[in-house]
């Protein structure tokens, strides 16, 4: 093999690799540098690099509650969005026929509006006034003063809706490059849908149940508009503290320190549910 032809695959990377270097490495290491400032600093007399990791317990103690948070209720919408997910990702890809393009576009198409319009939308369907409410009031399923909008249950529907399309998308590209003749021979062998399901089509569509799974949980569990617009200072997560730590108190450290903890804590669950899957496979 030549020299060219070995370089040929890092030649085909760098690209790649400059743009993560650029965008990710370098903001990621600046970061990390900024949790490390002396805290009793500020904007106007500039902060000090007194490696205080100090700034990590202390915002975990602050703010644990908001960490708990983020991560239930991203954990929640994700197993939501699953049971949504799921079979409408199956009905295209096995079901949908001529109609697949269509309902491909309908799952997309909300990505084309802004995700603050969005949720704004949201906030009109959940609002006091609005028409779910009063079908839930008039069906007795809400109290004659129950509301949905500040609700934890508003915030979860808010979330599930504007990332489900990350869910669905690998989960039909899954589905849809599944051996049908696999199916079928299962049914020769006399196994029930649900066993086909459970023994054929689940196992061969997990890397694409993953990937969704993954796309989904980890924009969601850093979410902070939907908290904002659709919750209540009750239901504020912890990209809601990073957010006014940034940009209304100014206080660099602890908003380093926070991000830095949101993403350790995502990347560990993360780690964890690869390993379990890889297992689970293997058995």
């Amino acid at each position: 093999m030549t020299t060219g032809r070995r370089l040929l695959p890092y030649l085909l990377i760098l690209p790649g690799g400059l743009w993560l270097a650029l965008f990710f490495v370098v903001p990621a290491g600046q970061l990390a540098a900024t949790s490390l400032y002396d805290p009793a600093g500020s904007v106007a007399d500039g902060y000090a690099m007194t490696w205080s990791f100090g700034n990590y317990p202390a915002a975990l103690r602050a703010y644990g509650g908001h960490f708990g948070r983020s991560l239930l209720y991203a954990g929640i919408a994700t197993g939501l969005a699953l049971l949504l997910g799921y079979p409408l990702a199956y009905v295209i890809a096995r079901r949908a026929g001529r109609w697949k393009n269509l309902f491909l576009v309908c799952v997309v198409a909300p990505m084309f509006t802004s995700f603050l319009v969005r949720t704004l939308a949201w906030k009109t369907i959940l609002s006091d006034n609005g028409w779910l409410v009063g079908v839930l009031r008039d069906l007795h399923l809400l109290e004659p003063d129950g509301r949905l909008l500040a609700t934890p249950a508003a915030v979860v529907l808010g979330l599930t809706y504007n990332f489900l399309p990350f869910l669905v998308l690998p989960l039909y590209a899954s589905l849809e490059r599944l051996d049908g003749r696999l199916l079928e021979a299962a049914r020769d062998l006399y196994a029930g849908r649900l066993r086909t399901f459970l023994t054929v089509t689940l196992p061969l569509s997990a890397p694409g149940l993953t990937a969704g799974i993954l796309l989904f949980f980890i924009p969601a569990s850093g979410d902070y508009v939907n908290a904002r617009l659709l919750g209540s200072p009750n239901e504020y997560l912890v990209g809601n503290v990073i957010d006014s730590a940034f940009l209304v108190r100014l206080d660099y450290p602890q908003a380093a320190a926070l991000s830095f903890l949101l993403m350790a804590m995502v990347l560990a669950l993360v780690v964890a549910g690869l390993r379990r899957g890889r297992a689970a496979e293997v058995w």
